[in-house]
């Protein structure tokens, strides 16, 4: 297994098939009073609920992307995109791709790995990135990686993301 960075004139525009399998969701609990702002995630179980979407590599919105691959031989099992967020030193993982069939064997792992150490290396402040609320396997993954929870946008993709129970949540850790 090697790791490279994948050079942006060759994969700009690389379409990653995001799919995944939930029987839990993180179910939003809101409260606002005078004094009292708070917000609770409640894990909830759930029946199958089954997740698709496309994303391409290298998008014009991130600032100076890089995208590493993890290859063995000529096949690529798992990506990771990140972009620095330099007006406040953080790092995103825009992307955290592991092919189907090749999930659970510590690709994943590598890949973040490789993300915290370029984090410390750049003077990083923290790395941070964005899953959904019924991701429930990714947030466990993120858990297991040393992050935590660090906010979530309740509208972020639609007006109707708390009944959907598809809330933005942002995983990340501090240096």
């Amino acid at each position: 297994m090697r790791i490279s960075e994948l050079p942006r004139e060759q994969f700009e525009g690389y379409e990653l098939v995001f799919s995944y399998d939930s029987r839990a969701f993180y179910d939003l609990r809101l409260r606002s009073t005078e004094n009292v702002f708070s917000a609770e995630f409640v894990r909830t179980p759930c029946p199958l609920i089954h997740k698709e979407f496309v994303d391409k590599l290298f998008a014009p919105y991130w600032d100076d992307p890089r995208a590493f691959g993890l290859w063995d031989g000529q096949k690529l099992l798992a990506v990771m995109e990140i972009t620095p967020e330099n007006w406040n030193k953080r790092l995103r993982v825009t992307n955290l791709f592991v092919q189907d069939g090749y999930r659970r064997r510590g690709y994943g792992t590598l890949l973040m790995t490789k993300a915290r150490e370029m984090a410390k290396a750049m003077g990083c402040r923290a790395l941070i990135l964005e899953t959904q609320s019924c991701n429930s396997a990714a947030i466990s993954f993120y858990l297991s990686q040393g992050l935590s929870f660090m906010g979530f946008n309740a509208c972020e993709y639609s007006n109707q993301d708390v009944e959907k129970h598809e809330i933005r949540i942002e995983m990340g850790c501090l240096f």
